[in-house]
């Protein structure tokens, strides 16, 4: 199958490029650079069957051009700006990197008739919700950042998009996703400071904040079973067992460096930025249902990234 993977040099992006080579599939990875980077998908850049395309999202013209060049079959949307503390005193950021790539997406693929799409949304769209299990059926969704709410109208847009042009859309509501290629959140910004400073840990807010960490691995995984969706639109809220708390993620972080009697300084409160919800439980029975399973808990997907972090540090010298 012909994809086209926009946001592709990102994280997550980077290795869902690498799976669909794997799986024989031609991938046409675009990114406009400002979170990914080249280097995540230099391996794949011998392949045939993929291709690297600097272009932003929000550019009509660029995608439409791209879309009449390669006529994918199948989009794979993960533009967005990732970074929910960044948008927090400029929501200008969502609008452009999250919602508006999305409309012109969606745009560009009424326009070739491009029928199939990936989306990858949040589960920051439920908002505060910490006393619920949170399936795909609540309602009332009041998202408290600006990033869930870019991700809410962006979900919004492909309903209608789908009903309107007999589109087939998955989209996957998740939480942290951690791996190799991170360029931002908890894990890399503890590795960061402790660079810098081994016997000292700033930590944001009370460190009791504890949420559902998803390996990489699982969640493409999980994309690449689910990708043949039916007809209309597909949501799963995907996920991992457990959940971690922001001070276990520290002392894991701190065990895999190999640093001892680190002293953790708080900066209080019960979460670690405005915007950012401090717990909350998913249920998976949807997903589960298919037959899918994370393989890492929570615990164990936090271990592994920051394995794979310190792997990929080693290997670049």
């Amino acid at each position: 199958m012909k994809t086209m993977v926009i946001g592709g040099a990102g994280f997550i992006g980077s290795n869902l490029c690498t799976e669909l080579i794997r799986e024989g599939h031609g991938v046409v990875c675009i990114d406009n650079f400002s979170l990914g980077k080249a280097e995540n998908v230099s391996h794949l850049i011998c392949e045939e069957q993929f291709e690297l395309i600097e272009a932003d999202a929000t550019d009509e013209g660029a995608l439409d051009g791209l879309f009449s060049k390669y006529h994918p079959e199948y989009i794979f949307h993960l533009a967005a700006n990732s970074d929910i503390r960044e948008s927090a005193d400029n929501p200008e950021i969502e609008y452009r990197n999250t919602y508006t790539t999305t409309l012109r997406i969606l745009s560009a693929m009424k326009k070739f008739d491009i029928k199939k799409i990936f989306f990858a949304s949040t589960s920051a769209v439920y908002g505060d919700r910490r006393d619920e299990v949170l399936d795909e059926n609540t309602s009332n969704l009041s998202p408290i950042s600006y990033y869930g709410a870019s991700k809410l109208g962006s979900e919004a847009l492909i309903s209608a998009f789908s009903y309107m042009n007999d589109m087939s859309a998955l989209i996957f509501r998740f939480p942290n996703v951690v791996g190799g290629h991170l360029t931002h959140g908890v894990i890399f910004d503890f590795m960061k400071r402790l660079e810098e400073d081994p016997v000292r840990l700033i930590i944001l807010g009370d460190g009791n904040q504890t949420k559902p960490y998803i390996h990489e691995a699982d969640l493409i995984g999980a994309i690449m079973m689910l990708m043949d969706a039916p007809k209309g639109v597909s949501l799963y809220n995907v996920g991992t067992h457990g959940a971690t708390k922001v001070t276990s993620i520290a002392d894991i972080v701190c065990e895999e460096m190999g640093l001892k009697d680190v002293k953790y300084e708080y900066t209080g409160g019960e979460s670690g930025w405005k915007g950012d919800v401090p717990r909350f439980r998913y249920c998976m029975d949807k997903i589960h249902a298919t037959g899918w399973r994370a393989r890492f808990s929570s615990d164990e997907a936090v271990r592994a990234a920051v394995r794979d972090i310190l792997k990929e540090r080693e290997s670049h010298g």
